[in-house]
């Protein structure tokens, strides 16, 4: 159960305290992180994360003062429902993410590669969506969803996005603070969602993104175990037997989906799958598997609101068909890092015969 929200307001004096020990300890950090980094494996391990962890960390700080400085400007939060003030909300949240991508970004040596077509409407690709949108991504840990929010809020696509996460998240005081600000859902184990999702949904406008992960979860085997028997249960023999070949992501619950789509029939549908750090769940992963030089990959598919499937039948089907999409894709993309990276360890070890390396 999560403490009450005065109780978490109390962490904002807190990072700040944490944030100047940091940089009055800075360098017993730094050289501390440094010997520790010759016991892990990868290149400054432990040095990388301390760096991003004091980013972070100051983030936080810039982000909850913003905050408290938007709410004084609100006249003490009474026009805290305006558009202007939402308007600036979504722009420090778009900076503040800008910095903390740039920084993990270079710190781990991240290249992000967007597969296929693009639907924005402002770069070369196809001929995107100026309608209202719900978004539909694969659940693949916080930080590619993080990476998804980011690209949606970034200057080529500039959306408003309307998420619908685990309430546990707002154990992170900025995400806490802004988005309760904002027109987002937290949901709570075990309680159903779907009248939250289509309040949400219902007044989306040109510019707003509502993001839903219909998985409700970062996919493991032991979920997907428990997913499968869920289907089994209610004698859903078809959806057990699509969602036992579908290897890399779990089935999805349609819903949540539904409850979208109805209350918004005039919004485009853009389905993604992202890959690369689907293994970062908790710190201790973080700790153990550092994100370093590797390729992140993004995919969108984009449907025009015409072509979404009105019935509850049809959209079922329909959804399922473009999760199955989504785990080939991950699956193919997945295998050609694997064999690139192998490639490239092996050049780096064997080199090719008649090879001379420069003084």
């Amino acid at each position: 159960m999560l403490p009450p929200r005065r109780v978490r307001r109390l962490t904002g004096p807190l990072l700040v305290a944490a944030l100047v020990a940091a940089v009055a300890l800075l360098p017993v950090l730094v050289i501390g992180a440094a010997v520790v980094s010759a016991w892990l494996p990868g290149r400054w391990q432990a040095l990388r994360l301390l760096c991003f962890t004091l980013v972070y960390l100051a983030l936080q700080v810039v982000g909850l003062a913003a905050a408290g400085v938007l709410w004084v400007l609100a006249g003490f939060g009474r026009r805290a429902h305006t558009a202007g003030y939402r308007a600036a909300h979504y722009t420090v949240l778009r900076l503040l993410l800008d910095v903390l991508m740039r920084a993990a970004r270079r710190l781990f040596a991240l290249r992000l590669v967007t597969d296929g077509e693009s639907w924005s409407p402002l770069d070369d690709g196809r001929p995107g969506s100026t309608n209202a949108m719900v978004v539909l991504s694969r659940h693949a840990g916080p930080g590619d969803s993080f990476l998804l929010v980011h690209t949606l809020m970034d200057r080529d696509h500039l959306r408003r996005p309307r998420i619908v996460l685990k309430d546990v998240l707002q154990l992170d005081p900025l995400l806490d603070v802004y988005l309760n600000r904002l027109p987002n859902h937290f949901v709570t184990a075990g309680a159903g969602a779907t009248e939250a999702i289509a309040d949400l949904a219902r007044d989306l406008g040109e510019e707003d993104a509502l993001l839903i992960f219909p998985e409700g979860a970062n996919a493991t085997p032991r979920r997907r175990v428990r997913a499968i028997q869920r289907l089994r249960d209610r004698g859903l023999l078809q959806a057990v037997r699509r969602a036992e070949a579908m290897q890399h992501v779990l089935p999805p619950r349609p819903a949540g989906v539904g409850a979208a789509l109805r209350a918004a029939p005039h919004a485009d549908v853009v389905f993604v799958a992202h890959t690369g750090l689907e293994h970062l769940s908790t710190v201790r992963d973080l700790w153990r598997h550092l994100p370093t030089d590797k390729t992140l990959h993004l995919r969108w598919w984009f449907v025009p609101a015409a072509e979404v499937p009105r019935g509850e039948t049809e959209r079922t089907e329909w959804l399922y068909r473009w999760w199955q999409t989504i785990d080939e894709w991950v699956d193919v993309t997945q295998r050609q890092e694997d064999a690139r990276r192998a490639a490239a360890h092996r050049g780096r070890r064997w080199p090719a015969p008649g090879h001379r390396r420069r003084a």
